[in-house]
């Protein structure tokens, strides 16, 4: 069964006075018959847990540098009017026994942890993000990937790669702008795409009567994405495309030693490395092979399209920018900031192109 957990604290002016906040909220914990425990914290303010008999546990800490915290967990199938009037209680106790010295109060919805659907993922610059994710559609281990269909009620299905929120049915913005936002012709032109297993790049290229598409991809998502992918994805061969399930990486030194080339590239595979740490050394050197082998099979006129990442991650997209100075082909970029509805932040997309 799921945890709920409740935050709730208060910014003070100055350090508070421990013995008379604690005073003032005993009789609250006596009411809900909740055991006090009070804990050493070796002249660091005053730390103190609390266990009721319905299984209820809340800690309360009253930091020696102006902060006072209050952390309670309760389980899911716990009376909710009952913890709010727990906290109600306990807020308005804090407020008549701290005033005059309250600069902030800040009370927190509750977090639920172990719920059998997880809301909460991570934003790229590190921040959390809870959605409104009511149901797991889909879920697999691929040999390449964990691949999670989850559904949310604002963005419809979230496609979810590696615990990484990779596209919603309300992305359109994130395709359009991985296209060139409108300002390519792509009439009559030979197309590329990298990746893109949601359909979507596929999706809406076709809809340009394009001479031929080339799809390389690992995996797709023809049958939960619909919104996305269309009918793109229900066979791998069109009027004007094909999906080659394959690793792009063979096909493209292939494509190259043929002399094969095409007016766009559209790179989906993966965002830049959210850090230049060692650690990411590996998918550096993934995104510089890709780099070069692509931009070995664009035309002269041709452009390749990609997406960067948060547009807050500015050393590592400044680190990518640098990459481009260093391919094998020298290179000119442009890039765009455009709002992904589903990631709630803004992103960043690259427009490269032979000098």
């Amino acid at each position: 069964m799921a945890v709920r957990h409740y935050i709730l604290d208060f910014k003070l002016c100055g350090q508070a006075d421990h013995a008379a906040t604690v005073r003032g909220l005993q009789s609250i914990f006596q009411e809900q018959e909740m055991t006090e425990t009070v804990h050493d914290t070796e002249g660091h303010g005053y730390l103190a847990t609390f266990v009721g008999k319905n299984g209820r546990f809340a800690v309360l800490r009253v930091h020696s540098h102006g902060l006072v915290t209050f952390d309670l967990q309760c389980s899911e199938g716990d009376d909710i009017a009952q913890v709010d009037n727990l906290l109600n209680a306990l807020e308005k106790k804090l407020k008549t026994v701290l005033h005059g010295d309250i600069q902030r109060v800040k009370r927190l919805p509750a977090l639920r942890r172990g719920a059998e659907v997880d809301r909460y993922w991570p934003t790229a610059d590190g921040r959390l993000v809870e959605y409104d994710i009511d149901e797991v559609v889909y879920e697999k281990d691929s040999p390449y990937q964990n691949i999670k269909i989850m559904h949310s009620r604002q963005f419809g299905n979230i496609l979810i790669l590696n615990g990484d929120v990779n596209l919603a049915e309300s992305d359109l913005p994130y395709t359009h702008a991985i296209m060139g936002s409108g300002r390519e012709r792509y009439a009559g032109k030979d197309v590329l795409i990298l990746g893109g297993g949601d359909g979507g790049i596929l999706c809406e290229a076709v809809k340009l009567k394009p001479k031929m598409i080339t799809m390389l991809v690992i995996d797709g998502c023809r049958k939960h994405m619909r919104k996305t992918c269309g009918n793109v994805l229900d066979n791998l061969k069109g009027d004007c495309y094909e999906v080659l399930v394959q690793d792009c990486i063979p096909v493209l030194k292939k494509f190259g030693e043929e002399g094969r080339t095409f007016d766009y590239v559209i790179n989906d595979l993966t965002a830049v490395p959210i850090s230049t740490a060692p650690e990411e050394e590996s998918t550096w050197e993934f995104l510089r092979l890709i780099l070069d082998l692509s931009i070995k099979v664009l035309r002269p006129n041709g452009k390749y399209f990609t997406q960067g990442n948060c547009v807050n991650l500015t050393e590592a997209l400044n680190e990518y920018e640098k990459l481009l100075g260093r391919l094998s082909c020298k290179v000119d970029f442009s890039k765009e900031v455009v709002c992904v509805p589903s990631y709630m932040e803004l992103w960043v997309f690259y427009t490269i192109w032979k000098k």
